[in-house]
């Protein structure tokens, strides 16, 4: 028979290497959230799943079992090649615990393959996450990347965490780049997916002794950051890159590619337009509408972008660290000089 386990039990394993998580809820459901790291090994496809539920709603449970064995029995050679492909040992989970991740694992057993239940599914995954971040102490310092937009401190974290730096990419785990255009070509999270990827980033970094991030609101795109973590930004080290206006531009076009994407900036402009000077919003649609990007651009970082950063920027001159950069990559080389200058070590 198959073994339960618990979350903590899971995680423990799951960081030493040692398991691998597979999610046996539809498609749907996984792509509204899961576990970090998991596969889907879907029980029921969205269409199954919907069938029986309305068998359910319609007739009652046992029609609705009868239906799922049917349509499970068809498909039982295949699901169970899928985990034999898998060599480490495996753990289950589906939304609480029930029908599908015990038939699952009673399946497995019953062909020798050996399996865990995550006790309580998910939604005690979910439950431990919230919990956690809610008493979470955050230990390192915070180094925060400030300045204007376009001076590509997303960029700048990505190739600090290459080389070995604590960073903590807000942008990444949120799915997107904090201002009305930052979908653009990315798939945003939800809230749980977020907290989750932010959870284990955070316990992953949380012995270090500090921490790279980038200045960001309380909400990025579709997420909102926990208290702490605002708290500790705002009275982190500020790191404040300034960078020239054509390097900025051109940082922009080559990150969101607008020749790809027209519609989608010309739709994200809409939304931002009526807070722009009348005349200047004109001139800003029509430089978009002939794709002329980077005269849209510097207007957009002229009469916009550049005056809510001054506005919102509340941090004195004399809290902030100044480093002058060319260009993105110049930055990189300033900001880990910077760092190897206070001795913070990898």
């Amino acid at each position: 028979m198959f073994q339960d386990i618990t979350v903590e039990e899971l995680l423990e394993q799951r960081q030493k290497g040692e398991l691998t998580l597979i999610d046996v809820r539809s498609p749907g459901e996984f792509n509204d959230f899961t576990i970090p790291g998991s596969r889907n090994i879907p029980l029921l496809d969205d269409k199954e799943r919907a069938e029986i539920g309305t068998i359910y709603k319609q007739e009652s449970f046992q029609a609705a079992k009868d239906r799922g064995l049917a349509i499970i029995s068809a498909k039982l050679p295949t699901f169970v090649k899928q985990f034999e492909e898998i060599d480490s040992r495996k753990a289950v989970y589906c939304w609480r615990g029930g029908m599908r991740s015990r038939t699952t694992a009673t399946v497995l057993s019953l062909m020798g393959i050996r399996s865990y239940r995550l006790h309580g599914g998910i939604r005690a995954y979910r439950k431990w996450v919230v919990e956690t971040l809610e008493q979470f102490q955050l230990k390192p310092r915070l180094i925060v990347l400030s300045s204007y937009t376009g001076t590509g401190k997303t960029r700048l974290l990505r190739k600090l965490a290459e080389q070995g730096y604590p960073v903590l990419d807000i942008e990444k785990l949120a799915g997107h780049r904090g201002s009305v255009f930052g979908q653009i070509g990315l798939k945003p999270n939800n809230q749980k997916t977020f907290e989750a990827l932010l959870l284990d980033e955070l316990l992953r970094h949380n012995e270090q002794p500090y921490l790279l991030m980038e200045a960001e609101s309380k909400r990025v795109g579709k997420v909102v950051l926990p208290d702490f973590l605002t708290e500790g930004k705002e009275q982190g080290l500020q790191l404040h890159i300034e960078m020239p206006m054509e390097a900025r531009i051109r940082h922009i076009i080559e990150e969101y590619n607008p020749s790809e994407h027209n519609k989608e900036c010309i739709d994200a402009y809409e939304r931002i337009k009526r807070r722009i000077h009348t005349p200047v919003a004109a001139e800003i649609e029509r430089q978009l509408l002939m794709n002329h990007f980077a005269e849209a651009i510097a207007l957009l970082l002229e009469h916009y972008y550049d005056p809510r950063y001054e506005h919102s920027s509340s941090r004195p001159e004399s809290g902030q660290v100044r480093l002058a950069a060319q260009d993105p990559d110049d930055a990189i080389q300033k900001v880990t000089a910077y760092l190897e200058q206070l001795k913070l070590r990898k």
